[in-house]
């Protein structure tokens, strides 16, 4: 791996599959990968990619991830949407193109890999800012969402206002900050959300200098206290990017933690079967 941690971002990856569109806007779209083998249909994964939802960041840095899950067995998509700084990003365009791609992408995926995407509720990956968005649509469309993978979230959008992070990302995104537009941060953040995400587990390195752990330490506790079925899993000696880098050591706890929950997808019989109850759960959580 190399000594830079973000050299993920720009490590060349296979060209997507295909891409397709969920709105009429050049963003709202999504690329497609198909899975490698012959296995059986298996839930689409939505990569949420991150970059302080900023234009200068889009779905490209996130290839080698989605690469590598499609290597797996996994159909993937790449989801792509409106960033502050271009027309139409930011409040409220960036939360409704995710919402609105995450809703579509599993019937466009299985229309576009026909027999390779099961007829089931899409998993989300969401790295960072993508992290939040990932945490948001869940809770915005829980009937579309089975589980939510959220690797270094930007899980605490008023505290992250206060840290100042990325400079002025959240006030960016939102239109200010939360005594200015409050009725945005009641519809955005996290921690304000009533309505609770899938199934989560949240993994976030505790040398994360771009989103502090704190933010996931302190979101998944409190949706702990209200009974959300919510996990965090702290690495040691991990950064920021290594979450998204297959070549990292963080990787192995990554799809330890996306295996456990495509089990909860299964159908009970199968679990049963497997010997594996509805309160199982595997060493990620």
């Amino acid at each position: 791996m190399s000594l830079d941690p973000r050299a993920v971002l720009t490590r060349p990856a296979p060209e997507p599959e295909m891409t397709v569109a969920y709105g009429e806007h050049p963003d709202q779209i999504a690329d497609l990968r198909r899975p490698a083998g012959d296995g059986p249909p298996r839930p689409l994964l939505i990569v949420v990619h991150g970059g302080f939802w900023r234009v200068e960041y889009d779905r490209r840095h996130t290839g080698p991830l989605a690469a590598a899950l499609a290597a797996l067995g996994h159909p993937v998509a790449q989801l792509e949407y409106r960033r502050t700084g271009q027309p139409g990003g930011g409040w409220p365009g960036t939360l409704s193109d995710v919402l609105s791609g995450v809703t579509a992408l599993p019937r466009l995926a299985a229309a576009a890999l026909p027999g390779q995407v099961a007829p089931a509720r899409a998993i989300l990956v969401g790295h960072s800012a993508g992290g939040h968005l990932a945490l948001y649509a869940a809770a915005r469309a829980p009937a579309a969402v089975g589980g939510v993978l959220a690797l270094a979230p930007v899980a605490d959008l008023a505290e992250a206002y206060r840290l100042d992070l990325d400079a002025g990302a959240v006030a960016a995104l939102l239109g200010g900050g939360p005594a200015e537009v409050p009725e945005r941060y009641a519809e955005a953040d996290p921690r304000a959300l009533t309505s609770l995400p899938s199934r989560t587990v949240v993994i976030h390195g505790t040398l994360d200098q771009q989103v502090p752990v704190e933010l996931s330490r302190s979101y998944v506790a409190a949706a702990q206290a209200v009974g959300a079925d919510m996990h965090l899993v702290e690495l040691p000696e991990c950064e920021h990017f290594g979450l998204i880098d297959p070549e990292s050591t963080a990787w192995p706890k990554i799809t330890s933690a996306l295996r456990s929950l495509l089990e909860d997808q299964q159908p009970l019989t199968h679990r049963r079967r497997a010997g594996r109850t509805p309160e199982g759960r595997t060493a990620a959580r």
